[in-house]
């Protein structure tokens, strides 16, 4: 019977909340890389090098790291359903304000602002699912919820090519018109989150009682269990070595998937290729990339595995981005780039198991956000450095080459970080 009731609601709450979450992080995602797109001719029209686009587009992750961590402490005071509507609504208005970009200046200002804006959210909802789910199902779950990124570019790319088709409409250029339709979405979408989002499961008017009972029961339960050795005080979160380890690990993924959202459609471009054709083809690496997260979370909850899970993937990224600098054709680079787009994809749900193996309450609420502002510093790294490097020397190689670098620092570190999640919980043990 118990079983039953698990099953229920462990189904209805996935229902209930999984479809959304991954409509809001959909929107999201093409908000924070849409940039990709606009750059095949907003460069031109404002006059950025490589260096100025590269800058600019990472720097959005500066706004996100000093504000990442007070957004995640106040969503876990205030609740999410007030926290994330003001959070897409803000961004919202920022992105669609890209529109209206001058110069290097208000490019910088912007994507910084846009970053402030959206801080708290990924990791919001990363905490949000950790209310909800039981730790057994959470990696399948995150994967779920995850596989938003790669959809966004698999159906992004090609609306966001065809809105650059737009250009003059009105008397606003394609890139113009890029941003404000999409920035719309995040807008109408923090509205509905303030009357459909529930905060925590005892107040799921959705769910039977016994549903809820069980549920409610279920999560005290883990919290309760994890009681004795897992850190809890926001401090210890923020100050947990293990954390700083995983923030290096995500470092090293953030540089790999923004190197793709803010560079892959201009190193397609780069073989000569229409905008609309570069749309097209930017979607196959992610579709493949969907399905492979997916298999691969399963796997890791299904075998209650997670550093090998990890480590494979980000040495498949690695791989892929070695394969992207050595590409001299359109196949051989859309090969490169889906081994970039699996890896990638597929190491971050099982990543995202890890912290809540050693942190409860809200040290969670500090150390995923700490994990998540740090990690993503490497989405301003690793795109900033391919810019620099390209107009150094031409190519994009050595910057590919540089961020399949930080792709193996990550795996050894991961590796090195099981060893020491193990030998925590044995002393912890005895």
């Amino acid at each position: 019977m118990v079983n039953e009731v698990q099953k229920r609601t462990i189904r209805r709450v996935a229902y209930r909340i999984v479809p959304f979450v991954m409509l809001l992080y959909f929107v999201a995602f093409i908000d924070r890389v849409n940039i990709g797109f606009a750059a095949l001719t907003m460069n031109k029209d404002l006059g950025f090098s490589s260096s100025v686009y590269g800058f600019g587009a990472g720097i959005f992750f500066w706004g996100y790291f000093l504000f990442e961590v007070p957004s995640n402490i106040i969503l876990d005071k205030v609740g999410a359903r007030l926290w994330i509507a003001r959070v897409m609504i803000t961004w919202g208005l920022i992105s669609g304000a890209m529109a209206f970009v001058q110069g290097q200046t208000s490019f910088y200002v912007l994507r910084f602002l846009l970053g402030a804006a959206e801080a708290g959210f990924f990791p919001g909802i990363i905490l949000y699912l950790s209310y909800w789910f039981p730790a057994r199902q959470r990696a399948g779950i995150t994967a779920l919820f995850m596989a938003a990124a790669p959809l966004s570019t698999v159906l992004g790319s090609p609306v966001s090519a065809a809105l650059l088709e737009l250009h003059g409409l009105f008397g606003l250029k394609g890139w113009q018109w890029l941003f404000l339709l999409e920035a719309l979405p995040a807008i109408v979408l923090g509205f509905i989150v303030l009357g459909f989002m529930t905060d925590r499961p005892e107040q799921a008017k959705w769910l039977a009682d016994d549903e809820r009972a069980w549920l409610v029961e279920a999560m005290n339960a883990e919290r309760a269990a994890k009681a004795g050795s897992a850190s809890h005080s926001v401090w210890r979160g923020l100050t947990d070595l293990r954390v700083l380890a995983l923030s290096l690990v995500y470092f090293g993924t953030s540089a790999g998937l923004y190197t793709l959202g803010v560079w892959a459609p201009q190193i397609i471009k780069g073989f000569g290729l229409s905008n609309m054709a570069v749309g097209s083809l930017n979607a196959i690496p992610p579709t493949i990339a969907v399905v492979a997260m997916y298999l691969w979370s399963r796997h890791s909850d299904r075998t209650n595995e997670r550093t090998w899970h990890v480590v494979i993937a980000c040495l498949v990224a690695a791989a892929g981005l070695a394969l992207a600098g050595m590409s001299t054709g359109v196949a051989s680079v859309i090969a490169a780039l889906v081994l970039v787009n699996v890896g990638i994809s597929a190491a971050k749900p099982p990543l995202w198991s890890m912290p809540t193996l050693f942190l409860a309450g809200p040290a969670a609420a500090s150390g995923i956000a700490t994990i998540n502002s740090i990690g993503n510093l490497g989405g301003f790294v690793g795109p900033a450095m391919i810019g620099w490097i390209k107009d150094l020397t031409g190519s994009f190689e050595g910057g590919l080459y540089f961020v399949c670098a930080l792709l193996l620092l990550s795996a050894t570190l991961t590796l090195l970080l099981a060893r020491s999640i193990g030998r925590h919980q044995a002393a912890v043990a005895h």
